[in-house]
């Protein structure tokens, strides 16, 4: 090993690339994090901040909402122009390995310079200035000025970053164990500072003179979201607490909504952020929540569920994915597809976390919170804990419908109460139920039995693979990613595509098969001799023009092959309408 002298004369990029490579290189987290953490304590404190962004695969910190806008096919483009290689050569590559960064090492290895001066300060400021340019020819020009700089090993992981796809098997909570072990610093003291910065630099800087303790919450960056385990019925929910808290599972997506003044602004305006499970923020999808959730009189981070809402009910998740990947909302999609906020959490308030309150703390949290809405825009939230009120009675017309709710909570003490419940929560036209202990703190990111999710499947269905595409990561090697179709008359129509359910073997050997029976090799993805029958469960059934069915099924999932079954034995098209029309008994308004 270089004595540390040696190592800082050694670019610092380079070193950050020798050291990915290796964290990639090993299964074993503690040697991941030894690795990490003699790479931070052999920098300064400025590189190994912004060291500990990018080895958290982020080009920025979490709280920036600064993006690159840089996509996959802008590198992919932009290599091409470097390299001069053919269609065939560059899709050769990057099936290698299933990764745009392992296939930029391939392509550059043969032109790139042995050895380069770049340091991670200015992989810092270049990103800043990626971001900054508009149009793609611009950001192209500064994306390869960077490459041509880069070693090989340096470009691959200059793409990572820049993509987001690290996949060197290390986690933001491996990093931050890195920074604790580098500067001897308490592991949950880092953690929590980061979790309240959402920023991993400056924890690092803070870590690093030990004043982790000087960290406050900064609203704007998402934390962690709880996560539910699936259970089978209600005996077995039972067998992990016996006093529960219960609500509808609604059919939308989750989101956590941020309020308050932002940071460093002379206004007094409030505002409002709504992040996805994803962490990405989803604000412009969703404007008309804005107004009424600023009304909410102190500074709160909230947890919830956006859905599409309409007479005072939830509607299907085919509904609200009309408005969603949406840039410019309108009027008129708000009047189509109104949407409202259903809050059965708070993680923040009146200036302190409240992830250590048992759930019930955090329940009546949430009721004073409600409680003590303004009033611009009362008739757009509604309180409706106590009355146990799953349909408030409001009409909805062209210009007022209900934004906010505090999502209802009931209490279940046996297994034949909870069945009870779950069945009037499909009534409702709702997924099932949560299910959740009482006493149970909010733990960020993690999925434990704390939290329990019931729901039926709605059906399954015996399909025909008609196309199927190479994997990532893990699975770069094989065909795992699976288009299925339903018969209509003579024909086969797509409904879906899904990627888990099978075993590695399974997936192993269809792989064999598909190379075998392959129609037209399209590259990344393959159209196959259409004979193999899966069966599939899935939530939903959407209206789509994504396939020619003009449907496609919501979370499908592979339940088993069928190989006792022909494609003439798979489902029909008219057996997904009837589906499909069995949900609309319960939404009589959604075509």
């Amino acid at each position: 090993m270089p004595t540390a002298t040696v190592l800082h004369r050694i670019h610092c990029m380079r070193l950050l690339s020798a050291a990915a490579e290796a964290i990639g290189g090993t299964t074993r987290k503690n040697e991941k994090v030894r690795i990490l953490a003699d790479y931070f304590h052999h920098r300064t404190v400025a590189e190994a901040a912004a060291s500990a962004v990018f080895l958290s695969g982020r080009a920025f910190p979490a709280y920036d909402e600064t993006t690159l806008q840089v996509g996959g096919a802008l590198i992919w483009q932009t290599l091409k122009d470097i390299t001069s290689k053919s269609d065939a050569s560059m899709t050769a590559a990057y099936r290698r390995h299933g990764d745009l960064g392992s296939a930029t090492y391939d392509l550059l290895l043969p032109i790139a310079p042995p050895d380069s001066t770049l340091n991670v300060l200015d992989v810092e400021r270049c990103f800043r200035e990626i971001a900054a340019v508009r149009g793609p020819a611009s950001k192209s020009t500064l994306i390869r000025e960077l490459l041509l700089k880069a070693t090989a090993l340096e470009a691959k992981y200059l793409v990572k970053i820049m993509t987001g796809e690290l996949r060197i098997g290390l986690k933001e909570s491996l990093v931050e164990e890195a920074v604790a072990k580098a500067y001897q610093s308490p592991s949950a003291e880092v953690q929590r500072a980061n979790m309240l910065l959402g920023d991993i630099a400056e924890t690092l800087r803070l870590a690093s003179s030990h004043r982790l303790a000087e960290a406050r919450m900064r609203l704007f960056h998402p934390l962690g979201f709880m996560l539910a385990s699936p259970v089978e019925n209600a005996s077995e929910a039972f067998e992990y607490f016996h006093d529960a808290a219960v609500e509808d599972k609604y059919d939308g997506i989750r989101a956590q909504a941020h309020i308050g003044k932002l940071p460093n602004v002379a206004t007094e305006e409030r505002v409002v952020r709504l992040f996805s499970r994803t962490l990405d923020n989803i604000t412009d999808s969703f404007p008309e929540l804005a107004a009424p959730l600023t009304d909410f009189a102190e500074d709160i981070i909230l947890d919830g569920e956006i859905v599409a809402w309409r007479h005072g009910r939830a509607l299907p998740f085919s509904e609200l994915q009309k408005r969603l990947g949406r840039k410019t909302v309108t009027e008129k999609m708000m009047r189509d597809v109104p949407v409202c906020y259903i809050a059965f959490d708070v993680l923040y308030a009146n200036g302190e976390l409240a992830l250590d309150l048992p759930l019930r703390g955090r329940q009546a949290l949430l009721d004073r919170i409600f409680a003590g809405a303004g009033h611009r825009h009362r008739e757009r939230i509604r309180d409706v804990q106590g009355k146990f009120e799953f349909e408030p009675a409001i009409e909805h017309d062209d210009h007022q419908h209900v934004a906010a709710i505090r999502a209802p909570v009931l209490r279940a003490d046996s297994p034949e109460h909870l069945d009870q419940l779950f069945d009037a929560a499909q009534a409702r036209g709702n997924e099932g139920l949560m299910i959740k202990d009482p006493n149970s703190p909010y733990a960020p990111g993690r999925r434990g039995k704390s939290w329990l999710k019931l729901k039926r499947e709605l059906a399954t269905l015996d399909v025909v693979v008609t196309a199927v595409e190479w994997g990532h990561g893990k699975r770069a090697g094989v065909l795992s990613d699976y288009t299925f179709a339903v018969r209509d008359g003579e024909r086969l129509v797509n409904v879906g595509k899904a990627y888990s359910g099978l075993t590695d073997k399974e997936i192993a050997e269809m792989t064999q098969w598909f190379l075998d029976h392959t129609i037209v090799d399209h590259g990344f993805w393959r159209e196959v001799d259409p004979s193999i029958v899966l069966e599939v469960a899935f939530n939903a059934v959407m209206r789509s023009d994504r396939h020619e069915s003009g449907f496609a099924l919501r979370f499908p999932r592979i339940l088993r092959l069928r190989p006792d079954k022909s494609p003439a034995d798979a489902d029909t098209l008219g057996r997904v309408r009837e589906i499909f029309d069995r949900q609309k008994i319960s939404y009589p308004n959604v075509v």
